[in-house]
């Protein structure tokens, strides 16, 4: 009860007054010492800066600043120089101005980049379609230089690790992204790409190399969702991501899945589950750093 009351107390009339005064002592408003609190220069200020600053501009009550953090990138420049305007901070402050547009440029970068993400994810594999089926040869082509695929449905999948004859079954859970996302980490990471694949055999640590690729991508895509991915993003990406810096996470998360399976040993592939959650709590742990960047090097 007295959380409660306090909590309203503060946020309509306590708060107004202490912002009131803090800018009266420094010159600054709130948005100006979010961005400016540790006077290092952009992007690499903006580190922390970035999740501060995505929930201080959604409590503004001005309207342009709301609709910052929705704004096109078309449209960043100007919508800098409103806020600017509206919260009369000049012009000339490049620095901040800078800041500001990074900011921007960013997180409204995120949410686009989600919907790319969400928007793949919903496309089912389909048999019939040409480019799909092009993709899942190029698949088993990466991973299986030296072995040739008798037949489209063929028990052949389940060496690299799908469930039965046909692998379009084991996408329904995250469509193409799925399958994107395997061919994506074998073009550009083949060798390590291989080197799982191999042990992935093991006889006794072994795994379903395809279907845990595919739970990963269920994992990158929940962290994105969730927004836990900022901070990588935001430090990774000085401007906006793309399917490409997303690509590359899930690239992160394969490698470094394979490493911590092989060095957990569990009993049996039947506790999946058990480690693949004891996993996904170790990154989320990693990205609470605000100074985190997962990724791999090329």
């Amino acid at each position: 009860m007295l959380a409660s009351l306090w909590g309203f107390l503060y946020s309509r009339c306590l708060r107004f007054w202490l912002k009131w005064l803090v800018r009266l002592l420094t010159g600054k408003c709130e948005l100006q010492r979010v961005l400016e609190a540790r006077g290092r220069p952009a992007p690499a200020a903006l580190r922390l800066d970035f999740c501060v600053l995505v929930r201080s501009l959604t409590m503004f009550a001005l309207q342009v600043l709301r609709n910052a953090v929705h704004v096109d990138e078309a449209d960043v420049e100007k919508c800098v120089s409103d806020i600017m305007k509206e919260k009369k901070i000049e012009q000339r402050n490049a620095g901040f101005k800078t800041k500001l547009h990074v900011c921007l440029l960013q997180i409204s970068g995120y949410k686009k980049l989600y919907l790319n993400v969400e928007s793949l994810r919903k496309v089912p594999y389909d048999s019939d379609n040409k480019e799909h089926e092009e993709q899942l040869i190029e698949l088993w082509n990466l991973l299986m230089p030296h072995e040739s695929l008798k037949a489209r449905i063929s028990k052949q999948w389940c060496d690299i690790g799908f469930q039965g004859d046909d692998p379009k079954t084991d996408f329904r859970g995250m469509g193409m992204l799925g399958l994107v996302n395997l061919v994506y980490f074998s073009k550009h990471y083949t060798e390590e790409a291989r080197q799982i694949l191999s042990r992935s055999n093991h006889p006794k640590l072994g795994y379903s190399y395809a279907i845990v690729g595919i739970n990963l991508t269920e994992m990158a895509y929940s962290l994105l969702k969730s927004g836990a991915l900022k901070p990588h993003l935001y430090n990774a990406v000085s401007g906006l991501p793309q399917l490409e810096h997303f690509h590359q996470f899930y690239c992160y998360l394969v490698y470094e899945f394979d490493k911590f399976w092989f060095e957990e040993e569990p009993e049996s592939i039947m506790h999946f589950n058990q480690y693949r959650e004891k996993f996904h709590e170790k990154i989320k742990g990693l990205l609470l750093d605000y100074d985190v960047i997962l990724t791999l090097k090329s």
